[in-house]
């Protein structure tokens, strides 16, 4: 069975601080481990002189267990209130979900 990396970039609004996107991030991580099938959750700013990142300033891959787990995820309790925390500071969001193939 495939694995899903789910991809995102945010712009966030320009009054959120650096420690409010710190926190945004520390919420997205904090579902390791409480929604099932969330394997891992890896972020960062944008960092390339290419200049292609259309205003998005951070991004985010997360990999799930299964298109079940990922499915599983999007109605979650968990996701519902982290996305209470995270959408607020976001002027612009992008996601981009792709399978893996099984080795």
């Amino acid at each position: 069975m495939p694995q899903v990396k789910h991809f995102g970039m945010f712009q966030f609004k320009p009054e959120v601080t650096p420690e409010g996107i710190a926190t945004c991030f520390r919420e997205l991580v904090g579902m390791v481990g409480k929604i099932p099938g969330l394997i891992d959750v890896h972020h960062g700013p944008y960092d390339s002189a290419e200049g292609l990142n259309d205003g998005f300033t951070h991004g985010f891959i997360m990999t799930f267990e299964s298109p079940e787990a990922r499915d599983a995820y999007l109605p979650h309790p968990e996701h519902e209130r982290v996305k209470s925390v995270v959408v607020p500071c976001l002027a612009r969001v992008t996601v981009f979900d792709f399978n893996m193939p099984s080795a």
